[in-house]
């Protein structure tokens, strides 16, 4: 929270079926220094878009629809591109659908439904469906319309009957910044815009954001760590969903027509019906994200979900919740080498007996042993990064030295490994990498800046 400025953060771990940590830390709102607490109630965003996925496999089990069905068979005046388009392509975000967002960020329409829905039948389909990984807020317009259909009852009311109540979410609703609710912590963001661009500030500010009712399939539900824990719970023990067929339905990532998955990033690498999917060997998950301010990953293979809810947009908690369940399954933490790539484990399972010293030395022999060893440039140094920042000052150093050495071409790597000698006040030898930065790059404007800091020490 510190190092992010996260004004408010809920936590809330499950295991064996029940909540095992439930914490709220910060100040809630900032202008009247209002202490956040277990009732304060944070927007969840994108994740409403679990929820949906939950609401169609409902329906789904109740036979009223299949996930392979086209849209068109149960929206009518769609355009002709859009007809064969399935209801599995709409949740994954591989449908081609043009996005109802606009240039701006805003949903069109100026919140009316029927003025959104034909500003964006006029727009030309992205690319072939299933080609690619496309978020797209259009798609679950459209599952909400289909929801209110099949139901007999607005999507909102169908995902409160459904899922809320049994699940006891008890604080849990629909709703967005306009809107008054009680103990609600609001939107804070570090950018600000200034012209057609943003700048990052070293304080918060507030955000604003507006979901119209329509598109409140996409986000819009308000939720405390508790509420989406019990809803967690209740999924898992079958609650809402009764065939663990259903589940495993889900859960699963969407495959591209080239046989690949997508998704936003490394981390959340796949996406499935309404979950982003964290697709890996080692401590597999599916992590439903929203706003860049919260998060919610369950671990498949342990007995394990980890909810963190922020005030903060850009707060991010996807990209620490992994390091959070280090503390209940001690080989994920980031300290023990979770998350690195295969080679570099293989190199730091070495080094660990050998010592971070003889880093080339250690390298050159993998790499004699196997051909296929290789150490890429990227990897290296966010490794290096990241032992820098556990205070491993010694090793960070000899992985950087390492990277120069591999990539003696890159000014990358003499800049990553003058920074660190800069930090550890070695200025001598700091200095000379830097003017190899700039012998390889004579543009870097850092580099240059600190030379000339430098030489004048």
């Amino acid at each position: 929270m510190q190092q992010r400025h996260i004004p408010a953060l809920q936590v809330a771990i499950v295991r064996d079926g029940a909540i095992v940590k439930n914490t709220t830390y910060g100040i809630a709102n900032l202008e009247y220094n209002i202490k956040a607490t277990d009732q304060t109630i944070f927007s969840v965003n994108s994740i409403t878009k679990a929820f949906v996925g939950v609401a169609i496999m409902q329906l789904a089990e109740e036979n009223k629809l299949k996930i392979t069905d086209p849209l068109s068979r149960y929206l009518d005046s769609l355009p002709d591109s859009w007809k064969n388009i399935t209801l599995q392509q709409v949740l994954t975000h591989i449908s081609g659908l043009p996005d109802i967002m606009n240039e701006e960020e805003q949903v069109m329409g100026h919140g009316d439904e029927q003025e959104a829905m034909q500003q964006v039948k006029l727009l030309p389909i992205e690319f072939k469906p299933g080609e690619r990984f496309r978020y797209n807020q259009t798609g679950y317009v459209l599952l909400g319309q289909i929801i209110t259909k099949l139901s007999g009852m607005h999507f909102t009311q169908f995902i409160e009957e459904r899922q809320f109540k049994p699940a006891g979410m008890v604080l849990t609703r629909f709703g967005d910044s306009y809107d008054v609710i009680p103990n609600y912590a609001g939107a804070y963001t570090m950018n600000r815009q200034v012209g057609d661009r943003f700048i990052r500030n070293s304080t918060p500010g507030n955000s604003y954001i507006q979901f119209p009712l329509f598109f409140r399939t996409a986000a819009g539900i308000q939720s405390t760590a508790t509420d989406m824990a019990n809803w967690v719970i209740a999924l898992k023990a079958r609650k809402l969903l009764k065939q663990s067929s259903s589940i495993d339905l889900l859960w699963t990532p969407a495959i591209l027509n080239n046989g690949k998955i997508g998704g936003f990033n490394m981390l959340t690498n796949g996406y499935a019906l309404g979950w982003p999917t964290v697709t890996r060997d080692e401590h597999p998950a599916v992590g439903p994200v929203g706003g860049g301010r919260s998060a919610l990953f369950v671990y498949l293979k342990d007995d394990l979900s980890i909810i963190v809810l922020t005030n903060l947009m850009g707060g991010n908690p996807d990209q620490f919740i992994d390091e959070i369940a280090g503390f209940y399954i001690p080989d994920m933490r980031e300290v023990n080498g979770f998350g690195l790539p295969a080679n570099l484990k293989k190199l730091r399972a070495a080094l660990l007996k050998e010592g971070f010293d003889k880093a080339v030395t250690v390298a050159a022999r993998l790499k004699k042993n196997d051909p296929a060893f290789q150490l890429n440039e990227n990897e290296l140094n966010k490794w290096g990064y990241q032992l820098f920042a556990q205070k491993n000052i010694s090793a960070a150093t000899a992985i950087f030295k390492l990277n120069v050495s591999l990539y003696p071409q890159s000014a990358n790597t003499y800049d990553s490994l003058a920074e660190i000698l800069e930090a550890t006040e070695q200025y001598s030898e700091a200095l000379a990498n830097y003017r190899k930065v700039v012998a390889l790059e004579p543009q870097n404007k850092h580099a240059a800046a600190r030379i000339q800091a430098l030489s004048a020490k």
